[in-house]
């Protein structure tokens, strides 16, 4: 690696580390509001910021242009950098281990909401803004990165921008087009927050309860504020089709919603919206059926459940109202159907998205086609465009790396010995950026049983799966080493 490429990433990784302190002294404002103890943390938070203000200062003259083997390297140590930076005030403020704390670092970070803490109301309010901070950036970082680097790096990953939206990005540098497009995304982004925030607090939340969950919901992280997550307001279906319509806009693109800013509604008619919006509906009715008919309460009590328990799922927020897990098998299928499928592409949320499915039954319509009819000419379209057949081949790529990723990591945690729902919900929670499962990391239980070194691949997954594998898997290549 040349010294011009190092600065480069050096200069990256402070630009991100001083937005992430930044951010993190809303949970120091916390603590001196209620009157909390925080140990070190000031002197951590303090020093850091003076650390990547130096780096910024010495290195203000170098003009950073990011080629694409950097933006792939830079990108993956932001989120490893991103766990170690939450980790220490976490241990500073809750007293977990260095471990523990990455842990739920980088499951913040990632939007995936997983946790370690089985006490969450009695922890420390700075600790639980800190949380859903990590959230925050954590959503507006990857739109931000899906839109621009990832798109450049992973072809996959702007299946969403098929109607020439422009990216900004070119093979040697960061252009001012993706910086723009970041700004207005900045501004739907804090409009939406806001706009969840105001609401909630209308309907019941105090002011730091609705500004935790707005960052959690908005984000799709899944952080709660309670160890009851959303259950502690069950009795309040105000607050809960709202966090539930708020989550469904959250896991659609977000270039959508800047058009709609506009007066633009295309992007709500796009084949991905309409496959997801119909998607949601048709588990969400099955879902309320299926518990509807196996308990006694009202049919408008269950539907508001069930709708909130696939919007949670689906856009991989991971909050709870009810322990889902005890609905019978049914209601399980259901559930784990959704915990498959993600939101669109260009959104907060994760897992493999809707647009791939799309692409891959499309194709597998066209291979049958092609098949009955050798001789005719067919192609593969969406929103009435084709596609070529690279991106095809790399939504068959990333399917077989998801799967992969999933098997390894569920036979590891089987291996260690722990039943196949478990091992098999925790490795999909993981990778899919979803938090909860099934069987020991079910809804109302977490993540703390596990091992060091199981916690630790388990938040590897969390980045695989954030970053959509292409980009972790580049820097095993031999090749990408080269004249790096």
């Amino acid at each position: 690696m040349d010294r011009k490429a190092l600065i480069n990433i050096i200069k990256f990784l402070a630009l991100v580390g001083l937005i992430i302190e930044a951010m993190f002294s809303m949970a120091l404002i916390t603590a001196k509001i209620y009157n909390e103890k925080i140990g070190y943390f000031f002197e951590y938070w303090l020093g850091s910021i003076i650390l990547f203000g130096l780096i910024l200062i010495l290195f203000r003259k170098h003009h950073m242009k990011l080629s694409i083997k950097e933006a792939i390297l830079s990108v993956n140590l932001v989120w490893i950098m991103g766990g170690v930076l939450g980790a220490i005030p976490l241990m500073f403020l809750t007293h977990v281990s260095f471990v523990d704390g990455f842990f739920e670092s980088v499951s913040g970070f990632t939007t995936t909401g997983a946790t370690i803490y089985s006490d969450i109301s009695n922890l420390p309010k700075s600790a639980l803004m800190l949380r859903s901070v990590m959230h925050w950036i954590g959503g507006m970082g990857i739109i931000v990165l899906s839109i621009g680097l990832l798109s450049l790096i992973n072809p996959t990953a702007s299946l969403a921008l098929f109607k020439s939206e422009a990216t900004g990005i070119t093979p040697e540098k960061i252009t001012p087009k993706l910086k723009q497009t970041a700004m207005k995304l900045w501004q739907v982004y804090i409009l939406i927050t806001i706009l969840d925030l105001i609401l909630l607090k209308i309907e019941g939340m105090n002011w730091f309860d609705a500004i935790n969950h707005a960052f959690a919901t908005i984000s799709t992280g899944g952080f709660s504020t309670k160890s009851e997550s959303l259950g502690y307001w069950i009795h309040n279906p105000w607050i809960l089709w709202t966090t539930t319509i708020f989550m469904l806009l959250s896991g659609i693109n977000f270039i959508a919603h800047i058009k709609a800013m506009k007066g633009d509604f295309s992007g709500f008619k796009n084949e991905e919206t309409k496959w997801y919006i119909g998607l949601f509906l048709v588990l969400s009715v099955a879902l309320t059926l299926v518990h509807y008919f196996q308990s006694n309460d009202t049919l408008f009590f269950d539907a508001t459940n069930a709708f909130f328990t696939i919007s949670s799922i689906l856009t991989t927020t991971g909050f709870a109202t009810l322990d889902y897990s005890q609905w019978g098998h049914a209601a399980i299928a259901i559930i784990f159907m959704a915990m498959l499928l993600g939101g669109n592409a260009g959104s907060t949320a994760g897992g493999p998205k809707i647009i791939r499915y799309i692409v891959m039954f499309k194709n597998l319509k066209f291979q049958i086609k092609k098949f009955l009819f050798p001789n005719a000419i067919f192609s593969v379209k969406i929103d009435k465009k084709p596609i070529s057949m690279h991106t095809i081949n790399s939504v068959g790529a990333f399917f077989f790396l998801y799967i992969m990723t999933n098997a390894l990591i569920t036979l590891y945690l089987y291996a260690s010995g722990y039943d196949t729902m478990t091992s098999l919900s925790a490795a999909i929670a993981c990778v899919g950026n979803i938090g909860p499962g099934f069987g020991h990391v079910g809804p109302v239980d977490n993540f703390a049983f596990f091992t060091d070194t199981q916690k630790i691949v388990l938040a590897i997954g969390m980045i695989i799966g954030r970053l959509e594998f292409f980009t972790v898997l580049m820097l095993l290549s031999r090749d990408f080493w080269k004249k790096f």
